[in-house]
């Protein structure tokens, strides 16, 4: 497998620092045992996303799919064994998640360097802050600290990853069931400025509005829909892609929020925030973040180490993996 430690240019953009509300976690964990651990994921980052811009969303749609099934603890990164069905064959990742090579890659660089000191979930957080800030948006810094899962849940990934065509009240009660609260839904749902989406998790979108103010709602993108049956036809090409964000997918913006109040989200979940919360909080938030960027930067980070606590395995629980695919031997 190729090591990739090029140095390049590094975007040079805003950092934002929010303390953890998880007291086993804190920056710069690694600062005696691995002084280089953020470096050598930054610098691979940027070697991977200046070959393949598309790769920063799936990266960090690793963390988020990670964080939600027992806990950002790895799990998700688990290959098939005797032992442990993985999550990856759950139907939200089947066909969907990638980028596990890049974690690969990044896993051995810090291996050769500090062997068994960088935990694979770690791995995941710094993955996701990079793929964020080298596309545009803010950085901040990582909480560390965790340790890696000795098992997957096949069950927890079919039951805990919200569905793409969630209704507002089921993924309201889902990222509270991870204690996520509603600007947490809201700052978190903008990660889908950057990113692609199959035909299979958005065609309901397109021919299926089911209420008067779903109707009105898709009355308003008559044209942005016509664009997406001409991907994604009523029947047949289950895996033809469309940008989650059509006019800047490749950087991470507040973007989004302007598509889903034109009625441009392209996941019923996406206009779910707008349609079905005319007069609440939910579209106040949406409507916060499309006229402030900042706003958003800054809820989105708060949001997201908040996220990256949740069940969080430390101290003498768990292990550090020495191949992120495998509990050690």
């Amino acid at each position: 497998m190729e090591k990739v430690l090029l140095m390049f240019p590094l975007l040079i953009l805003t950092i934002f620092s929010v303390p953890c509300n998880c007291e086993s976690l804190y920056p710069h964990y690694y600062r005696e045992s691995c002084p280089l651990a953020e470096e050598i994921v930054r610098q691979n980052m940027a070697s991977v996303l200046y070959r393949d811009p598309l790769m920063a969303a799936p990266l960090l749609r690793l963390h988020f799919h990670d964080c939600f099934v027992l806990g950002c603890d790895a799990s998700v990164l688990l290959d098939d064994t005797l032992d442990i069905v993985s999550e990856k064959q759950a139907t939200p990742n089947k066909n969907s998640l990638r980028g596990f090579e890049v974690i690969d890659q990044i896993k051995v660089a810090l291996e050769e360097v500090c062997p068994l000191t960088v935990s694979c979930a770690d791995i995941l957080a710094l993955v996701a802050r990079d793929a964020v800030e080298l596309r545009g948006g803010p950085g901040w810094e990582v909480e560390l600290g965790r340790r890696d899962s000795l098992e997957a849940s096949f069950s927890g990934a079919n039951q805990f990853i919200p569905a793409p065509n969630f209704t507002l009240e089921q993924l309201i009660a889902n990222f509270n069931s991870h204690g996520l609260d509603i600007q947490d839904l809201v700052a978190l749902s903008g990660g889908h400025t950057i990113g692609r989406s199959r035909c299979l998790s958005f065609r309901s979108r397109i021919y299926n509005p089911q209420t008067y103010e779903e109707q009105k709602y898709y009355d308003r993108s008559y044209v942005f829909r016509r664009t997406l049956s001409s991907i994604c036809p009523e029947s047949g090409r289950d895996n033809g892609l469309a940008p989650l964000d059509f006019k800047t997918s490749r950087r991470f913006d507040n973007q989004y929020y302007h598509n889903i109040l034109e009625g441009k989200g392209l996941l019923e979940s996406d206009g779910a925030l707008v349609s079905e919360d005319p007069d609440g909080d939910v579209v106040k938030l949406v409507w916060a973040y499309a006229l402030s960027q900042p706003l958003f930067f800054r809820d989105f980070v708060s949001s997201i180490i908040k996220m990256g606590s949740i069940n969080v395995l430390t101290g003498d629980d768990g292990e550090i993996r020495r191949n992120c695919r495998f509990i050690n031997l």
